[in-house]
This record gives structure tokens, sequence and C-alpha cells, in this order.
């Protein structure tokens, strides 16, 4: 789904001050948000406030269920990379390479070499492209007082055409790689129906070269940004992939703040998902431990995403990353939300200086897959989508149909802690008119970049009285 407002709705407010006087609509309110501006797919904020105090924040994920998981049984495994593409067009990549992930797993065997090096050179234009259009079209406005990427090139258009160009280098790499630049078509389980030659993989030099140039520049672009209307939030528990010497993305163990260190087959042992009455995705948490003595997870929300992965990862950064951060004043880990621009743009570095570095080392394999036979089985993929933390889970039969699937994309997960920092900034600027209060409150959603296409399978502001 293409990100932006729905048509016909009016305009979100425009920077917004201290607080204010009280709304119009006194001590009882709810603060209600039509569709969501600025976000990948359909949602609304519910504000309710009685008595002069919040009750409850609510972040509500309307898009109809996709059922994805319904549509993958019955099919091959080796349709599952193509079909769970099709759940975004921003990060198709994260779903195809945790799909084959899993069935490799089933099959019983590890894509290596250069082979696995190009699917972390297809990831890294996955993140540009992604980071790219947040940073640039859907979070910057916020900060420079525009209520869409279309009013702030009427005034500033070197900055969406710098963002373009951050996106349009990523979606080269996806299209050099894997075919094409949305929903890639060359990826299959055991390897590649084709690989790239030295020849063409030499084309993404000067793009990666002027990715990494761009994304510095965005980084110090926004290590200048006002922050002070966001107070950092109370920690957040931190999880993310994890994987020596290198920075996450197409594979690792599961970590986190609180001491996890676990394989993905015991994800389902530490996260559990639950439905809620207002939304149409599921929210997850982490199980509480049997234990008293085990305080590694406590039944809390917990934070997927750049965020995660940087305040667990961040020594690991390609080098140029590292300087980047360290020359932004950028330290992990960071509990302020709105910060997370800071923390894309250094991940575009790193996204393109991995890149160089893979085509720098990269050496034609002998052949582009390994024979995979089909075979009964469960299997597990995990993988750092731009948003965060994606799993996926099969069951094959003996002839390879897929018996049952589950995927857990990053906004899911996130939803819980979006609805903990709601209720917070609620709180913090309760006095505010309800206009502020409503355009503050879509602000601190768009911090996350929820992806809610992926999470279901954001806003028009209105004030409706308590009765």
């Amino acid at each position: 789904m293409t990100p932006g407002r729905a048509a016909g709705e009016p305009a979100s407010p425009g920077p917004v001050g201290p607080p204010g006087p009280a709304g119009p609509a006194g001590p009882d309110r709810v603060i209600r948000t039509g569709l969501l501006a600025r976000v990948e797919g359909e949602g609304t904020v519910r504000i309710r406030v009685r008595g002069g105090r919040v009750e409850a924040a609510r972040l509500s994920l309307v898009e109809p269920p996709r059922f994805f998981e319904a549509f993958l049984r019955g099919r091959a495994w080796t349709e599952a990379p193509d079909i769970t593409a099709r759940i975004c067009g921003i990060c198709p990549v994260a779903y195809q390479l945790s799909a084959v992930a899993a069935m490799e797993q089933i099959g019983g065997i590890r894509v290596d070499g250069p082979a696995a090096a190009l699917r972390r050179l297809i990831y890294c234009g996955e993140w540009l492209e992604s980071h790219a259009l947040h940073v640039f079209l859907l979070h910057l406005p916020d900060f420079l007082g525009y209520d869409s990427a279309v009013a702030l090139a009427r005034d500033r258009p070197e900055l969406v055409r710098r963002g373009l160009a951050l996106k349009k280098a990523g979606n080269t790499v996806m299209r050099v790689i894997g075919g094409r630049s949305v929903h890639p078509v060359n990826v299959r389980v055991g390897g590649w129906y084709r690989v790239p030659t030295r020849r063409e993989l030499n084309t993404l030099v000067g793009p990666l070269e002027r990715a990494r140039d761009l994304a510095a520049g965005a980084a110090r672009l926004a290590a200048g940004l006002d922050f002070a209307d966001r107070a950092p939030a109370p920690a957040p528990v931190l999880v993310a992939l994890a994987q020596p010497g290198e920075y996450p993305i197409e594979r690792g163990r599961i970590v986190s703040s609180t001491g996890l260190d676990l394989p993905p087959a015991d994800f389902d042992r530490h996260f559990a998902e639950e439905q809620v009455p207002w939304s149409n995705a599921l929210h997850s948490r982490l199980l509480p431990v049997a234990s008293g003595d085990d305080r590694r997870v406590d039944g809390r929300s917990y934070l997927v995403g750049p965020a995660a992965r940087f305040g667990l990862n961040a020594p690991v950064l390609a080098p140029a990353a590292r300087s980047v951060a360290a020359e932004t004043g950028l330290g992990a880990p960071e509990t302020n939300p709105s910060r997370s621009i800071l923390i894309r743009c250094v991940e575009m570095v790193h996204a393109a200086d991995e890149g160089l570095r893979i085509i720098a080392g990269y050496d034609e394999p002998d052949r582009p897959a390994q024979p995979v036979a089909p075979r009964a089985g469960v299997g597990y993929g995990v993988t750092e989508a731009p948003r965060g933390l994606l799993y996926h889970r099969y069951e094959t039969d003996a002839a390879g149909t897929i018996v049952s699937a589950r995927i857990v994309p990053p906004t899911a997960q996130n939803q819980r802690r979006i609805e903990e920092d709601l209720r917070g900034v609620a709180e913090r600027f309760l006095d505010a008119p309800d206009h502020e209060l409503a355009a503050r409150c879509e602000r601190a959603v768009r911090d996350y970049d929820p992806c809610i296409s992926c999470a279901t399978h954001f806003l028009t502001v209105q004030i409706e009285a308590l009765p």
C-alpha cells in the first residue's frame, strides 16, 4: 500500500508547541484520529481521558486481515518466498529471506559463501530504500513543520531529491540481484535462480558510494533536529538479532537487553501473541518466566527495530557508520523514540558501506543454488526487516506441502510498546488543546515507522465527547 493520507482527508496539524490551555472538551474527552497519515497501511489512535486522567491509549490497526498464513497452507514449500513477498511492497526481501531460511532448515541445507553474501547485499538494498522512504518522505516533515512530503518538496526540494536518490540506490541493488526492485523474483530455496556476474555487481559501486555520502549527510541533518518535545521514554526491553562480528541483517540469534540469547526455534518459548478487541493485528509480549530467580523476561512489552538493533549491536556497525554515529553524538542505547530518525540514517550508511564491502570481495559461485529435496519437518527463519525482527515458522509434510505457517512481523511486536508511548505522550501534554494532542500522538506513532499492512495478516482528527 502506498504511504500517505487517504483521499479527502484534511491536512494534519502543523508543528506543535508547548502544552496550551485545556481543550474544549474539558477534563472528560476522547481524542480520536481517523486514518493515520504518512504511515504504511490503515490505523487509528484513540486516547480516552476521564476525570483529567488518561484512562486508555489504543492503537487500532484497522486494515482488514490479509490471511497470508492461511494462503500458504497446502502450497509447495518452494512457493513460500514468492507468496510472502506480496505481504509488503516496501520490505519483500525480508519476507523472502525469512521464508527461505525456514525452508532450508527443513531441507537440512545451509546457504553460505557468495550465495549467502548476495542475500546480505540485496537486504542492504532493502534497508536503503525503506529507511530513505521513511526518513525523508514520512518522518522528516514532522520535524520541519510540513504536513506532507509534497509540501516539503515545494520549499525544500533538495531534501526530497536526496531521499529519492537514496531510495533509488536501494532499489537498484534489489533489481540487479533480485530481478526487479519490487517483489524480486530471483530468490529461491537453496540459493538463487541466477547469480549476477562480477561486472553486474560492479555497476552498483558508484550508486552505493553516493548513497553512503548522502546517508552521512542525512545523519548530520537529523542530528540537528529539535527533539525537545519528546522526552525520553522509559527504557524498553530491546529485542534484535545478534551475529558475532557483524551487524545483524539476514541471520543471527535472538537476544535482548535483559539477557535473552536463543536460537530462532525457541521464539515461542519466550514470546507470545494475543488478540485484542480494538486491533486486527495480534499484540506481542514477553512471556513471564517460571522461576522467580530468572529476570530475563517478565511479561512486558518489548521493542524491535532500528533502536533495538543499534542498542544491542552498535559496536559491530560498519566502520563508516560507526564514524557517523560518533560524529553525530549518537550513543547506545537511545531511549528517545523520535531520535530513531537518526538511527535509520546511520543504518543507511551501514547498508551502503556493507554493500560495498560485499561487492569488493565477491566471486561468482560455481552454481546458483544447492539442490533441496522436500521432507517433513518444522523450520524457523528470523531476519531483521527494516522495521525490526521478522519471525517465520513453517511445518511441511513429506511431499514438501506446507501444513502450517506462522509469521510475526515487527509492527505487531511493537504495538504494545507504541500504546505505552502514546499514553506517556498524552499524560505529558494532557492540558494541550485537542488538535495539539492529536498531532503529538500522530508523531509518536510515526516515530516507529509502523507497517500496518504487514501487521494485519494511520490521520483525520475527530473529537468525541464522552456521554
